[in-house]
């Protein structure tokens, strides 16, 4: 860490600590300046696949700021905390994945200006977990109200999308590294009939026009975002093969890295019907899925990162997760592969952010790599 790095650290982790900060942030004001145009790091000449390999473990603050909604505490969270961010940090966690929902905060074309108090709330805990040495993935997350990868859409979903990442990334394009941008969550055409399913041809055309969009608009903003990593999403971040195979990276940007999601096996881990895990034909369909990925993209250069992946509480035992994400925790890792864990702070959840104890730590521990 140069020595830059380490005042700007003991700064922010200073300023972001106070009582009256967390107190703030509790009741949805925003009392922290914006950081806009503060030099925080540099980009490293390092290779995308060496920086995910620099990665660790990471956790997802779902359910937070990525709510469809202006008010982000509808979907029975509190407004996140840097206290949170603390406690992941303490269990372990390297790396913060933050989802974010812009729609309801912005304003009407043609500019669809982000309002400055969303900004500063969400880079609050952005520059909180940088402090700590975390990485940090940014990205737009539910708003498929607007983003819609049709080609009667495409025109309006496009110019949309300039903006609001041009915006994004000129906030934060003096950002070192460690903030990575991913450029869409589980892209895909809401309530169709195959919308999980890997979408149709039309589907994934559209969404390849969105991703050249939206990485020449990151990079033009210049900056440390000339080179900055870039997570790309098949369509649904689904593992079907047909998806990965139409899935174009843009200009053949060596920066970018490719984002999945697998809540796998689908019963177990989504569905919820199966309560047991840790069979011979689990742990195959775990490896199976580990292999096809590090042949369609880790072997081509390609590094992958886990965005999501995670085990329901409805009707398995915390023995059944713990041992679910335990080898699906080593599985990535072995693959090179920086698992992600889910947590939306319910049937996911594996820590109350009310009082910050730990539901599930055996789960939360192996989540981390820790055991």
């Amino acid at each position: 860490m140069n020595i830059l790095k380490i005042i700007l650290s003991l700064f922010f982790l200073n300023f972001s600590c106070s009582s009256s900060d967390n107190a703030s942030f509790q009741q949805g004001e925003q009392q922290q300046p914006e950081q806009e145009g503060v030099e925080i790091g540099i980009i490293r000449d390092i290779t995308a696949s060496q920086l995910v390999a620099d990665m660790g473990p990471g956790w997802n603050l779902g359910n937070a700021f990525d709510v469809r909604d202006n008010d982000k505490t509808v979907w029975g969270n509190p407004l996140p905390t840097t206290t949170l961010i603390d406690e992941i940090y303490e269990r372990g966690y390297r790396t913060l994945r933050l989802p974010v929902t812009w729609g309801y905060n912005m304003g009407e074309a043609p500019n669809f200006k982000i309002e400055s108090g969303y900004f500063t709330r969400v880079t609050n805990i952005i520059d909180h977990a940088l402090a700590k040495d975390m990485y940090v993935i940014v990205n737009i997350h539910h708003d498929d109200k607007w983003i819609v990868p049709t080609f009667g859409n495409a025109e309006a979903s496009k110019t949309q999308l300039d903006k609001v990442w041009t915006q994004i990334a000129t906030h934060y394009k003096d950002y070192s590294d460690y903030l990575i941008f991913e450029m869409l969550n589980e892209p895909r055409l809401k309530n169709s009939p195959e919308e999980w399913t890997g979408g149709t041809p039309e589907g994934r055309a559209v969404l390849n026009e969105f991703y050249t969009i939206i990485l020449n608009a990151i990079r033009a903003t210049g900056g440390n975002n000339s080179k900055r990593k870039i997570m790309i999403t098949p369509y649904g971040a689904s593992v079907v093969q047909a998806i990965w195979n139409d899935l174009v990276i843009p200009n053949n940007d060596a920066d970018v890295i490719i984002s999945l999601h697998a809540y796998f096996p689908f019963k177990f881990a989504l569905e919820g019907t199966d309560p047991n895990w840790g069979s011979v034909q689990d742990k195959g369909d775990v490896d199976a899925l580990m292999n096809r990925i590090e042949a369609n993209f880790i072997a081509k250069g390609m590094p992958v990162i886990m965005g999501e992946w995670g085990s329901i509480g409805i009707l398995s035992t915390e023995i059944e997760r713990f041992k679910h994400a335990q080898y699906f925790t080593q599985a990535c890792i072995q693959k090179g592969i920086v698992p992600v864990v889910w947590d939306d702070g319910g049937d996911f959840g594996l820590i109350n952010r009310r009082n910050f104890v730990w539901d599930f730590p055996t789960i939360a521990d192996a989540a981390a790599n820790k055991n």
